[in-house]
């Protein structure tokens, strides 16, 4: 098994940039996921990887060893595509293995008729079949062995396409979006035994995807990457509750995290909408800011009673009841977006539309960004947060 070293990575398509000098330390065994928006580089810095595109400039290395120079098929690396590009013409147990016939046979063992007749053929087809009916066993699949890719379902292709993989005992594996051809049932379902699959077989797996809630359900660590850049590295719980750049607060979470401005006053104090927040940015010059408060921070109380609970006043513009959580969304008449506010709905029965309502912002949940989108370093005013509060 082995850890991957990307190195100031860099890559151009024509004069378009799409990778700026990236690099990334992925550590032996660990589940790494690249995750962004459509666009931002991660499917070609994992194709680098791979060896089936070349940098422009930068180095991969693969077990402490430059791989630049490698062939895909030498760089001991599998990797598990999209659209799963299995050959239909070929059975299940042809298309796994696959890999082996071609690492194992010499070309005139591998023709059709002759070379089953040709010297050292019968025990090496022997061996194959014993490593391919374990793989499909291990994956659940072995019932399907004698099919073709046309006769089976989304996960069940994508159970072959795992296992192509898994039959070379790569160091490391490749998978780009292997879910997202699946319905959203059956994604739920894959991303459990793609974890399990990673803890079982104990190899390094390097995962790219769009989709937040496969990165942080299924990693160790996230890479968070945007315009050819990585602007976060870290666990999916450090990258939800402490991102270092909005674009990485604004892309990670569902529902999407409430941005509002804010400025720092020249003593340091942060204000919300025009009301202090009971924060202290001293590190940071005076001027506007924005504040982000996820929907699970915020809380909506009745607009009537105590004047604190005007902190910030708006009305009900639209409510979601998902079962398990209500969706409230809250108009303000300084803001052209509504705030989501993330509530029990066993609890929410008088919070209906156009209801006048009031937000109240814990101050040690804000998260505050500069003008440029970097975070700002905070400290909570005791006497001031219990006015954030209520």
């Amino acid at each position: 098994m082995a850890g991957v070293d990307i190195r100031e990575i860099e890559k151009s398509f024509g004069d378009t940039p799409v990778l700026k000098s990236v690099s990334l330390d992925i550590q032996d065994r660990e589940f790494m996921t690249l995750v962004g928006p459509s666009g931002c580089g991660k499917s070609t810095l994992l194709r680098i990887v791979a060896g089936l595109e070349r940098q422009d400039g930068g180095s991969i290395l693969v077990g402490g060893t430059s791989v630049d120079h490698l062939r895909p098929r030498k760089r001991d690396v599998a990797m598990v595509f999209q659209s799963y590009a299995l050959y239909p013409h070929l059975t299940v147990f042809e298309n796994i293995a696959v890999p082996l016939r071609m690492r194992r046979t010499t070309a005139l063992q591998r023709l059709p008729l002759a070379g089953r007749f040709m010297p050292g053929s019968a025990p090496i087809r022997e061996a194959i079949e014993v490593d391919v009916v374990q793989i499909a066993r291990s994956l659940d699949i072995e019932p399907l062995l004698n099919r073709k890719p046309g006769q089976l379902s989304g996960g069940q292709r994508q159970r072959v396409a795992l296992g192509r993989a898994m039959v070379r005992n790569p160091q490391v594996f490749l998978m780009d979006e292997p879910l997202s051809n699946l319905d959203a049932k059956l994604r739920v379902h894959m991303r459990t035994e793609i974890a399990q699959l990673h803890r079982q077989l104990e190899t390094t797996f390097v995962y790219v995807t769009h989709d937040q809630a496969e990165a942080m359900t299924m990693s160790d660590r996230l890479a968070v990457m945007m315009d050819g850049d990585i602007l976060q590295v870290a666990s999916p719980e450090e990258v939800y509750r402490n991102p270092k750049d909005i674009r990485v607060a604004e892309f990670i979470g569902s529902p999407k995290i409430n941005v509002m401005p804010g400025a720092v006053r020249g003593d340091g104090g942060i204000e919300l909408l025009g009301r202090p927040l009971g924060l202290r940015a001293p590190a940071a010059g005076a001027g506007a800011v924005d504040i982000g408060l996820r929907p699970e921070h915020l809380r909506v109380a009745p607009a009537e009673g105590s004047a604190v609970r005007d902190l910030l006043a708006g009305r009900v513009v639209h409510r979601e009841n998902l079962g398990s959580e209500l969706l409230v969304h809250v108009g303000l008449d300084t803001l052209s977006d509504a705030v989501v506010v993330r509530s029990d709905p066993e609890n929410a029965d008088w919070i209906v539309r156009d209801a006048a309502v009031g937000l109240l912002a814990p101050s040690e949940k804000a998260l505050v960004f500069s003008a440029e989108g970097a975070r700002v370093a905070t400290h909570v005013e005791p006497q001031l947060a219990q006015v954030a509060h209520g």
